[in-house]
């Protein structure tokens, strides 16, 4: 596969990752699970993907995602987000908040619509994107700055809405095979100093869940999948912190019956650079984005068993569309077409079932709420999951 070529710095900073890896793997008696290699790949302090400096968002990084598509997307989020508030407390916590760009457009448009709340916080582990943030707010909405906060971690507890969009698509997956004999994990090793593959018999919860899977789909051997137990134990998490309010979860996947589809027999792990997607997680640790699609029924099962109330479940297109995407749209007249067009091109964009209109989902989840929430009145899926 040709890639972009990365600077000579770039590649220097992804070998010193490499071999950080490797040390890691070689400390490991010679194997580690592709969840630790994906959270190193992403995550490790000062060197991974998400914490290390790489452009990442936008035209001049590796994917767009809805808030830097259009700024209608955060407008019209803002319906769903007054919504909860006042079914709750006027609070929200973004968790993952990438550019900050969502942030930004959100508290805007909740600030023309006279419902700021009285604390945004963002959790967001990685310094770089804490700075780039307070960049993008500082840039779009600069006098409401003061009114974010950063947090280090997860509030004891909370009331509001918990926002998170292409959260769990990031989180770290463990890769299991379905074998006639067993089930199997698949790992990472070392050779000559190259990652390569090596697969050993699935123990723990791992099995578990894979073991789950094959009793309820009939699956062929050798089928390669995620099991994703980092954004389901995440989601419990909040069962405890979570006194009234919703998460409203926005990210690509599927209901398990799709996710493990006999024809989806190799997964869904993805990479991202420089605008290619392509499947292989070992080149260029650091400087791609590693991703799967989410499994939304153990997203739902997980927060159900810890606590909290499956609110809603559709498409990102019909959730907007109830939400009022084309109200916001109207604001611009069609006949202003220099300004309208690039907004109306954009709007297709989030809608269209070949973009992100079906394959991105919206799912609500929460205690306390007793309303139907706007964004699932009409054409609410969640009897599929």
């Amino acid at each position: 596969m040709r890639l972009p070529a990365p600077s000579p710095d770039a590649l220097a900073f992804s070998d010193a990752l490499k071999r950080r890896i490797i040390d890691e793997i070689e400390a490991a008696d010679g194997w580690i699970g592709f969840d630790r290699f994906m959270e190193l790949a992403l995550y490790a302090p000062g060197m991974g993907y998400y914490s290390g400096g790489a452009q990442k968002f936008g035209a001049a990084g590796d994917f767009v995602t809805a808030p830097e598509i259009s700024s209608a997307f955060s407008q019209t989020l803002a319906t769903q987000a007054i919504q909860i508030m006042a079914l709750s407390a006027p609070q929200i916590v973004e968790v993952g908040a990438g550019s900050g760009r969502l942030a930004a457009d959100l508290l805007l448009e909740l600030e023309r619509r006279n419902a700021l709340p009285e604390r945004y916080a963002i959790l967001d582990l990685s310094g770089e994107l804490r700075e780039r943030q307070r960049a993008t707010l500082g840039q779009r909405a600069p006098h409401l700055l003061d009114h974010v906060h950063w947090l280090d971690r997860l509030p004891e507890t909370f009331d509001g809405l918990v926002l998170a969009n292409e959260l769990l698509d990031a989180m770290p997956v463990h890769l299991a095979q379905w074998d006639d004999a067993a089930i199997l994990e698949r790992g990472v090793s070392a050779r000559n100093g190259e990652f390569v593959w090596c697969d050993r018999p699935a123990t723990g919860r791992v099995l578990e869940k894979a073991q789950a899977i094959a009793e309820e789909f009939p699956l062929p051997p050798g089928y390669l999948s995620e099991i994703c137990l980092a954004a389901t134990d995440w989601t419990a998490s909040w069962a405890s912190i979570l006194n009234r309010g919703a998460l409203l979860l926005i990210d690509y996947g599927f209901p398990r019956h799709e996710f493990y589809h006999p024809q989806r027999a190799t997964g869904t792990l993805m990479c991202h650079y420089r605008h290619h997607a392509h499947g292989e997680p070992f080149l260029l640790p650091g400087l791609q984005d590693i991703t799967a699609h989410v499994d939304f029924t153990a997203i739902v099962e997980a927060g159900f068993n810890a606590g909290l109330e499956l609110l809603g479940y559709t498409t990102q297109a019909t959730f907007l569309l109830n939400c009022g995407l084309t109200d916001i749209l109207a604001r611009t007249p069609a006949e202003d077409l220099l300004r309208y067009l690039p907004q109306a091109q954009a709007a297709q964009k989030l809608l269209s079932p070949a973009e992100m209109g079906e394959l991105f989902k919206v799912i609500a989840l929460g205690k306390g709420i007793d309303d139907t929430l706007l964004g699932f009145a009409l054409g609410d899926r969640s009897e599929t999951l």
